[in-house]
Parts: C-alpha cells; structure tokens; sequence
C-alpha cells in the first residue's frame, strides 16, 4: 500500500489518523486504524516529546498502512523546539516506512536535502502550511500553493484558525479553486469540524481527525467520526 500512486491516484477525500501521544500509536490495533482512516500520520515531534529515539519503530505494527511522518517545526504547532537539522535527521531515520512525508513550505528552502531525498526515493512530498491565530491572505496562499505544486509537492496542504463563518465560505472557495495540483485545506477552532466536512465535499484531498485520546490540533474531530461524517454529507 505504501506507493506514490496511492496519493496521486485514489479515490478522495482520504481520511487521515493522527496521533497526539506515543501511548496512542502504540495502542492502535491494525483493525481500528483501518476502520478510523485511509491513512496514518506519525508526528515525530510528538513521539520525541514523549521519549522515542529514532532507532525505535513504534509503529511497525501498523506497517502494512500508508505512513505518513511528519517533524513539525515549532511556528507551525510542533511540540518542541526542533531546528531544521534535527527535523532532517528525524525524518531521515524512518524514511524507509514512509508512504509520504509531510514538510512545511516555509521549511522547503532550509530542508532541501530532504526533499531531494524524497525525489530520489519517489516518496511523496504534502507541502504544509498552518496558521493557529487567523486565515491569512488568500493571495499569500495561492503563491505557496502555485510554490508547493512547482517544486514537485503530491498535495499543498492548509490550515487555519477559523474566526467567523464567513471564513469558513472563504476555505471553501479556496479549496475549489482550480489548481495544478492536488490540495488539501481544513480549519481550527470552533468551526474545525464543520470545516472539515465542507472542504472535504469541496474536494480536499487530506482530511486529518485524531485517533486515542489526544487531537493534534484545535476542534480537531476524531478520525472515526471524520469519516462518518463526510460519507453522511455525501448521501
């Protein structure tokens, strides 16, 4: 299952399992995993925090799913103070489990090896960008997303802090812009869940719920009730 084609390829919306703790990568079972997503995300900045070293593999269990690993940078919602370097040698260590790697725009430049370790490998690359205070610009947005799908990205991924409703038409409108690639766009806060169904419907490749018992962002919906909700829209 770990190929680029599934990214590039699949029916959508996926459905994506984040962990917000290493007990809860540990404690998800193969079955729960399959029945809650499409697809796992493994933050290591997390795992880090909750004491993992990079020769661990705490989710081998779980290795016949697509893997996605993320080493989130501080600015962007990462749970520790990691700078490019270490973010690099995290990836890097368990680049061989990847089905994709997730790496912020505003990292491209300073983490270029590891894109080209991604390109070499035919790993794919979701092109990032989180604002946990407000929507910013749109016309911002679309120079990253135009960036992101320049520089080889499988899907510009973005999100952000959602502060009235009519942010949220804006999210949505945003995600059905035309684009030259595949984008995945969802909101925090408040109006997370409901965003979250909208940009799904809306075409958003990426839809991100939590699975244990810790979200990885804010009004973040589990991943189970995520997918419930998005094929009840769909009916």
């Amino acid at each position: 299952m770990k190929s680029a084609s599934n990214i590039s390829t699949a029916t959508f919306p996926w459905v994506v399992g984040s962990f917000g703790r290493l007990q809860d990568l540990r404690e998800c079972t193969e079955a729960h995993a399959i029945a809650a997503c499409d697809m796992l995300e493994i933050r290591l900045d997390v795992l880090a925090r909750d004491g993992w070293e990079p020769t661990q593999t705490p989710w081998s269990h779980l290795k016949n799913l697509p893997l996605l690993f993320t080493a989130r940078r501080q600015s962007e919602g990462g749970v520790l103070p990691l700078d490019s370097a270490d973010r690099e040698e995290m990836i890097r260590a368990v680049i061989d489990d990847a089905a994709a790697v997730d790496l912020e725009i505003a990292s491209a430049e300073e983490m270029r090896g590891t894109l080209a370790l991604l390109r070499e490998k035919n790993i794919p690359w979701v092109a990032s960008s989180h604002n946990f205070e407000k929507l910013p610009d749109l016309e911002c947005w679309r120079e990253w997303r135009n960036f992101a799908h320049a520089h080889g990205a499988t899907v510009a991924k973005f999100a952000a802090m959602l502060n009235d409703a009519s942010e949220l038409d804006l999210l949505e409108n945003f995600q059905r812009e035309p684009a030259t690639g595949a984008v995945a766009t969802m909101g925090m806060g408040s109006l997370a869940p409901l965003s979250r169904v909208r940009c799904a419907l809306a075409g958003s490749r990426l839809n991100y719920g939590y699975i244990g018992q810790a979200p990885t962002a804010p009004g973040q919906w589990l991943a189970e009730e995520l997918r419930a909700a998005i094929q009840r829209a769909k009916q």
